[in-house]
């Protein structure tokens, strides 16, 4: 059995808790909280969990194999590093950490010490998110956009902007559904509370090929969205999260194209361009809850020393986006190029 113990017992927490809780091969430590209120509600709950709001309490109990961190950001490096240094494998929440810089210095912790360091992008492990890979790789044909909308009233945010709450999700899944990597970032956006983070922001990633990426975050939506567009040149995919059923939708739809058209003046265009309506369907998704898929591969992945999908790697690449966007979205939407874009890790 690998123990495992919860930091943070916020928003996130009680997720991984319940999750951790019932987790074949896993075993619920211990949770930590600085809030006293919050650690008696685990108490009452999980009667034989222990409780304590001294993270140094977690890092030496030999029990602990691994530490799940669901803390605000700016905290994620520091608590990840020390649990990284004490022997410990990592599950910490999205993003990874603030900054580029402490991404890496968290990726190139866990190699050393060979421990698995797992980034929780948890809508890539939905099956609607696996099913659109598959699409991607099988039938879609050459990608040309990626849509995305992800937009509600609240919940602000007062230590990151719209772009690192909410794109991220965005992010994560362009990266796991899309096998090229963005070479380049622009981002717009603005603030309407004095003093808080933008609110409200849109990005546009650019590609070595034809493909372009579009993803609009916002608080201040009168409704919830959560809607994606992928098109291709064989087939378009429609993924609506909030779709109870049918989340996912592919079109037999798009434009044919002929180069060798003899076509001469208004005509020409007409001849070039055809366009293709066929059938839509809607394929079975796998239902399983994400965030139990997710941490049964962390635990799987320490158990086998394997690599997790959501990998350090794959998190630090999200950031690498999050910091060129909030540098661009500073400069009111100047692209900015991605370093080291052009490798996948």
């Amino acid at each position: 059995m690998i123990g495992i113990a919860v930091v943070g017992y916020g928003y996130w927490g009680p997720n991984l808790v319940r999750n951790i809780s019932e987790a074949a091969g896993a075993q619920l430590i211990s949770v930590c909280d600085l809030n006293v209120e919050r650690l008696a509600a685990v108490k009452s709950r999980y009667p034989a969990v222990a409780i304590t709001d001294n993270f140094e309490e977690v890092l030496r109990d030999p029990r602990v194999d691994a530490i799940a961190i669901a803390t605000p950001v700016s905290t994620h490096f520091k608590l990840a590093m020390q649990a990284m240094m004490a022997g410990k494998h990592v599950f910490v929440e999205k993003p990874m950490a603030s900054t580029t810089e402490e991404a890496s210095r968290m990726v190139e912790e866990a190699a050393r010490r060979r421990l698995v360091l797992a980034v929780d992008h948890t809508f890539v492990h939905t099956g609607a998110v696996r099913k659109m890979r598959e699409l991607v790789e099988s039938g879609l044909g050459d990608m040309y956009y990626y849509d995305s909308v992800r937009v509600n009233l609240g919940l602000f945010q007062h230590d990151v902007s719209v772009i690192w709450d909410l794109a991220v999700h965005d992010l994560s899944i362009l990266d796991h559904v899309v096998q090229e990597r963005p070479v380049a970032v622009s981002a717009t956006g603005m603030s309407h509370v004095l003093g808080e983070p933008e609110n409200i922001a849109y990005l546009t990633l650019f590609f070595e090929s034809k493909l372009i990426a579009h993803i609009h975050v916002n608080w201040l939506a009168p409704v919830k969205v959560r809607r994606t567009l992928i098109g291709g040149s064989n087939k378009m995919v429609v993924y609506d999260d909030l779709e109870p059923s049918e989340k996912i939708k592919v079109y037999d739809k798009g434009i044919t194209l002929n180069p060798n058209s003899q076509a001469y003046g208004e005509k020409v265009h007409q001849m070039m361009v055809g366009y293709r309506s066929g059938d839509m369907w809607a394929p079975k998704l796998d239902m399983t809850e994400a965030l139990k898929r997710e941490l049964d591969q962390f635990v799987e992945c320490i158990e086998q020393n394997s690599r997790p999908i959501t990998d350090g790697h794959a998190g630090l690449r999200v950031v690498r986006i999050l910091e060129a966007a909030s540098r661009s979205l500073a400069q009111r939407g100047r692209i900015i190029e991605l370093e080291e874009a052009r490798r996948i890790a």
